[in-house]
């Protein structure tokens, strides 16, 4: 029987570069990871593939997992919900692979709260005005949407002490470094 994996979660506001370090951190096959795909109810953005960056569900199928138990945190956020889907945490950890969520910060005291032996990341800007830079640079959101998003952000900035470990994504490489050295240690 493989050795149990570790739940590793990856968190930290909206517009800090957790998907960018994230794919950085899947290239390293030593690691062992199995990155979660979390579910959603909002559509596609341009290049996003359903299965690989979101499983793109309906209202109907969203309520379904939750009436079954199936997600271990969910939120929502400008009127779309996301969550992650237990069972398939479930079976990666079974079968010896660390598992990575990447997910916002209530979610994640979502999951501490089920899972306390879960490693938590809180990924942080360099500054404010970076992270702003981000999100206004994606010019995939309306200005209230961009708006919501800083808004949540300036409070997400002050969760980063109810995390294990708090790594500055000033430099992706450095910070996916740091975060890999983590992950080894556990």
């Amino acid at each position: 029987m493989a050795t149990k994996g570790h739940l590793f979660i990856l968190s930290g506001p909206s517009g800090v570069g957790k998907g960018t370090v994230r794919k950085e951190l899947m290239k390293d096959p030593s690691l062992r990871l199995f990155y979660s795909v979390s579910m959603t109810t909002r559509s596609p953005r341009p290049g996003e593939v359903d299965g690989k960056d979101y499983y793109f569900v309906t209202p109907e199928q969203f309520d379904d997992n939750l009436r079954r138990g199936n997600l271990l945190e969910w939120a929502e956020f400008v009127g779309n919900r996301y969550g992650t889907p237990k069972d398939k945490v479930e079976e990666m950890l079974c079968s010896g692979k660390n598992v990575l969520l990447e997910i916002e910060v209530n979610g994640t005291m979502e999951v501490l709260a089920k899972c306390p032996d879960a490693i938590s990341i809180y990924l942080m800007p360099p500054s404010f005005a970076a992270l702003e830079a981000r999100i206004r640079g994606r010019s995939t959101e309306s200005e209230e949407i961009i708006e919501q998003r800083l808004a949540k952000a300036r409070h997400e900035l002050t969760m980063g002490d109810k995390y294990k470990y708090r790594v500055e994504n000033d430099d992706v490489l450095r910070a996916a470094s740091e975060i890999a050295a983590i992950i080894k240690a556990a």
